[in-house]
């Protein structure tokens, strides 16, 4: 029994949706308040709050203020559980001598979206036996409709609301047991970027061409990048303001068509990963890869290297060889 995680994409009704963003909003303000309190403590008292100590202050928020009981509580305390994580990962950094990254305060467009920790408090999927389509039970929201279905049916355990591009998709995690035909063949892996992968077998050599999804859109990306600039430098001439500017219907546009660009290419990539990692799997019963590290390889190296890393980037190595581990283990690769 493993734990695999399936997204299905929400398509609320025009009340849902509002219902949705004010509990984001919600969710963002118990973030930078329980984050405030985090400070204030330390900085009038010497003393470090944690996770458990705040869940006890949520008592106390929740019994004055209308806001906080009208969400989920166990929604709310996994949002004060994410804060405790930041501040975990913030400490941890500043022991290995990395950059430590304070955790801050949030804008609401920043603020993705909230839990849930147990399936029927606060959330309830309603599917088929194939967990394929049906409807989301949000407290507060109502019976979302969803579409989606994950590769093996399982138990629902947690539930991750979140907004990316405008849309609403949850992230479900089950419980399953997975499983996968695996082939019979001894190979080794290098992946490229003038091909993708040259994969080397007892008889021969097979390449796998890189697709280059960013290169054949860039174009249009830059274009379109270099109109909201026009865009923006106008509306900060207008209104005076260098931030928080007024954002025109023209300029609203040109930012949803820069999102559905990036979006494209992003659904290219995860899909031809996919698809490739599934039928290597299914090729291979041993197969040997190459060690990483792509933080390395796209290291800061100046203008020359800019198109080299952006290209490291679209062919990414890192999420290939994650999605070859995960189904090479469960086909007992």
């Amino acid at each position: 029994m493993v734990q695999r995680k399936v997204t299905y994409r929400l398509y609320p009704t025009a009340a849902q949706l509002a219902a949705l963003e004010h509990q984001r909003w919600v969710h963002c303000l118990l973030w930078n308040e329980a984050l405030a309190e985090r400070r204030q403590a330390w900085s009038e008292r010497q003393e470090s709050l944690g996770f458990s100590a705040q869940c006890k202050r949520l008592t106390e928020w929740r019994t004055q203020s209308k806001l906080l009981r009208d969400i989920n509580a166990q929604s709310e305390q996994v949002t004060l559980k994410r804060l405790d994580l930041a501040f975990q990962h913030f400490f941890r950094r500043i022991k290995n001598g990395e950059t430590p990254g304070f955790p801050r305060f949030k804008p609401l467009h920043r603020f993705k979206g909230w839990g849930y920790k147990t399936h029927g408090d606060g959330w309830r999927l309603v599917t088929n036996e194939r967990m394929k389509h049906g409807t989301l039970r949000l407290s507060g929201i109502g019976k979302v409709a969803i579409r989606g279905k994950p590769r093996t049916p399982g138990t629902p355990k947690t539930c991750e609301l979140f907004c990316r591009n405008g849309r609403w998709y949850a992230s479900v995690t089950l419980n399953c047991e997975p499983a996968r035909q695996r082939g019979d063949t001894l190979g080794g892996l290098d992946w490229g970027l003038e091909t993708f992968a040259t994969v080397a077998t007892p008889t021969g050599t097979e390449t796998i061409d890189n697709p280059r999804y960013l290169a054949g859109i860039l174009d249009e990306i830059r274009r379109v990048q270099r109109d909201i600039s026009r865009k923006e430098e106008a509306a900060r001439k207008a209104s005076g303001k260098t931030r928080r500017f007024p954002v025109s219907n023209r300029l609203q546009r040109a930012y949803e068509h820069l999102r559905r660009l990036h979006r494209k290419v992003a659904n290219q990539r995860h899909d031809f990963q996919h698809q490739t990692t599934a039928r290597l799997v299914g090729q291979f019963a041993v197969l040997g890869l190459e060690a990483l590290n792509i933080r390395t390889m796209t290291a800061s190296g100046g203008q020359y290297k800019k198109g080299l890393n952006r290209s490291i980037l679209d062919a990414a190595g890192g999420a290939f060889h994650q999605l070859l581990r995960y189904k090479a283990e469960e086909a007992g690769t």
